[in-house]
């Protein structure tokens, strides 16, 4: 003789059970499509000296990050915590272009609100104009930065001086 089962499903279970494989449907899709924010891996500079962009979270990890390039600083720097533009201008589009010689890219952080760290650099050569290093943190990450000199015939330029 041969048992019989039957099995019966209320309309609610096999809603639920279409609920819950939709969720998950729409969380590996959220999964693969979320940009991953920072860059942990080193960049190569073009003298193929390795740059590295760690997670930083002290002062010591920002002046060590600075020493990579050759750069001394003062001690503490000055710190803001400003919003990036949602839309870049002319001119911000022009500084991304400078981020983006060194491996670094401020568009996928638009709008969002970053830390800028300021530091006068005390060994960059022959010059008795103030040079400046600022390096923009995003969630313990270099997101951005640049050396400068402010006023006129100043410049702004890669950590890399090029």
């Amino acid at each position: 003789m041969t048992d019989l089962f039957i099995y019966t499903c209320r309309a609610t279970t096999l809603r639920l059970v279409g609920i819950l494989i939709l969720a998950t449907i729409l969380l590996v899709t959220l999964a693969v499509m979320v940009p991953v924010y920072g860059n942990e891996a080193p960049v190569s500079a073009d003298d193929g000296q390795e740059i590295s962009f760690p997670k930083i979270r002290t002062n010591e990890d920002r002046v060590s990050f600075l020493a990579q390039f050759g750069l001394q600083v003062e001690g503490e720097p000055e710190e803001e915590e400003v919003r990036l533009p949602s839309e870049f201008d002319r001119v911000f589009a022009a500084y991304n272009e400078l981020q983006k010689r060194q491996g670094l890219d401020l568009s996928r952080y638009a709008g969002r609100k970053v830390r800028r760290y300021t530091y006068r650099v005390t060994n960059y050569g022959d010059t008795d104009r103030p040079v400046y290093a600022t390096v923009i943190i995003y969630k313990n990450r270099v997101i951005g930065g640049d050396l400068c000199s402010p006023g006129q015939g100043g410049f702004v330029q890669t950590f890399d001086k090029k």
